[in-house]
């Protein structure tokens, strides 16, 4: 009885470490996936703070007709 209850305990203790194993893949991924994207949002709002710099010296958008009039 105590030998495959010890059995039991062990096999899911091995799953569970594998189950860890595979969670902490998927969280280190998704983590380096957010650092990306987050470093493609940080050039994209200086992009867009240089064009905006750029454009007050040339003049704002709002300030253009289109060209269809």
């Amino acid at each position: 009885m105590i030998e495959s209850r010890l059995m039991e305990c062990e096999t899911k203790i091995a799953y569970q470490e594998e189950t860890l194993r595979v969670l902490n893949e998927v969280v280190t991924r998704q983590q380096n996936e957010i650092d990306q994207l987050k470093m493609a949002c940080r050039q994209l709002a200086e992009r867009i703070a240089r064009g905006s710099a750029e454009g007050a010296v040339k003049g704002s958008f709002a300030d253009e007709v289109p060209p269809h009039y």
